[in-house]
């Protein structure tokens, strides 16, 4: 195995899908691709054979912690000692355009459960191949929907909820650990399910953005807050 290594959840479809097709092109990359049921993502298998880099499909769930644990260990096995280069948390969930005084509890618990705990945990278990990387990057994806500097109204509230405690876990793991890069991007409104028939922006075009910002990203950029384009977003 040489070159990057990279892990993503999500990857059965949508922006996870499209970063894995993306990294695939390069015979450097060997990419460690997860979702919930890898018998039925069949467009994740189909890019076996997309490209000259190496895909190991992963199951796991980021909503059940023994999954994140199991889907780990998996992939601590097939690493055999080698780091992890650059860890994406992708999967997330917005279950309702919900506001502050009509949100469902139960969203608001599952939308936590999806956005904030299942990316600490991921990142938790995958800590031994991470620290034995020379890149050590961690990137939370999340939405501009969780600035409040940004001042985007009441929509959506339990996923803005979600999105900001999760920018607040990035800074959280940049203050712990100074040797890591933990960075914050927003993918940008895209074409995808999440996204809706509204949405602006080509699933590849955001791909393409993200991934020169986390390729290029230093110690600098840790625990802050970039959109596909590499500008920083206030908090």
């Amino acid at each position: 195995m040489s070159g990057y290594t990279w892990f993503l959840t999500g990857a059965s479809r949508g922006i996870g899908l499209e970063t894995t097709r993306q990294l695939l092109q390069s015979p450097w990359h060997t990419v460690f691709a997860s979702c919930r049921s890898p018998s039925t993502a069949t467009d994740l298998a189909a890019l076996s054979s997309s490209g000259p880099g190496t895909l190991h499909i992963v199951q796991l769930d980021v909503t059940n912690e023994e999954s994140i644990k199991s889907g780990a260990a998996e992939v601590l096995r097939l690493l055999n000692g080698r780091g992890l280069d650059y860890v994406i948390n992708n999967a997330a969930v917005n279950l309702a355009p919900d506001t502050a005084f009509t949100f469902s509890p139960e969203h608001l618990t599952d939308s936590i459960v999806s956005n904030v705990t299942g990316p600490a945990l991921v990142s938790r278990y995958l800590l031994p191949a991470i620290e034995r990387s020379n890149r050590k990057v961690i990137v939370n994806m999340t939405s501009t929907l969780a600035s409040i500097s940004r001042n985007c109204g009441p929509k959506s509230t339990s996923y803005s909820i979600s999105k900001t405690a999760l920018n607040m876990l990035t800074y959280k793991q940049a203050r712990e650990r100074p040797d890591f890069i933990p960075l914050l991007v927003d993918p940008g409104w895209v074409k995808t399910k999440m996204g809706g028939n509204g949405a602006i922006l080509e699933p590849h075009v955001s791909v393409k953005g993200i991934l020169n910002v986390v390729t290029s990203a230093t110690l600098d950029h840790a625990g802050k807050f970039y959109n596909y384009q590499g500008k920083e977003i206030p908090w």
